[in-house]
């Protein structure tokens, strides 16, 4: 046998045992603690506090539809953080088309369980009508349920006397202006 054949015939070996041991017993160092592989978890219906706060990294770095792959399923699963930022890339169209039914719809079930971004966005959506039917009277009571929740721009708008222009930046008026 040539000399320089005995190193690659052992380094062949060592390769078909440790492809033979990682089927028989999983992935070999796995990755951990990446954005991938929350994404991944997430996929598998391993939705947590952890991988569902990944999201928010996802939607930092302008991968919207990875981040609402991530946070649907948190959201589905009762995490109103998730909720919160559905509602957010649907009402400014991130990640698909703009939505401001659907990003209503996610204020609605995040302030119904409690939260209290949910209860102020919620509130908001029903003061400018925006997704839902306009109800002024509902909207502020949504906001003040927030404000007694200690959530400070609820305590702002209230101050504000409920002064929509207090918490909306100059370049979203147009979003918010009547459609008809």
């Amino acid at each position: 046998m040539h000399p320089a054949l005995g190193p690659a015939i052992i380094l062949a070996a060592s390769l078909a045992a440790a492809a033979a041991w990682a089927g028989e017993y999983g992935t070999t160092n796995p990755e951990e603690m990446t954005l991938d592989r929350a994404l991944s978890d997430v996929q598998r219906g391993k939705t947590n506090m952890m991988n569902c706060a990944i999201g928010y990294a996802f939607t930092k770095k302008g991968d919207h539809g990875a981040a609402r792959e991530i946070f649907t399923p948190c959201a589905d699963a009762g995490y109103t953080g998730a909720m919160n930022w559905m509602s957010a890339l649907a009402d400014n169209g991130l990640g698909a088309a703009e939505n401001p039914d659907e990003a209503a719809e996610w204020s609605r079930r995040s302030a119904e369980a409690g939260d209290s971004v949910g209860m102020f966005n919620y509130g908001l959506h029903l003061m400018r009508g925006r997704g839902v039917a306009r109800d002024e009277a509902a909207g502020r009571a949504m906001v003040d349920s927030a404000a007694a929740q200690g959530l400070p721009i609820a305590r702002r708008l209230q101050g504000a006397d409920y002064d929509l222009d207090e918490v909306t930046p100059d370049a979203d008026n147009w979003k918010y202006a009547p459609s008809f």
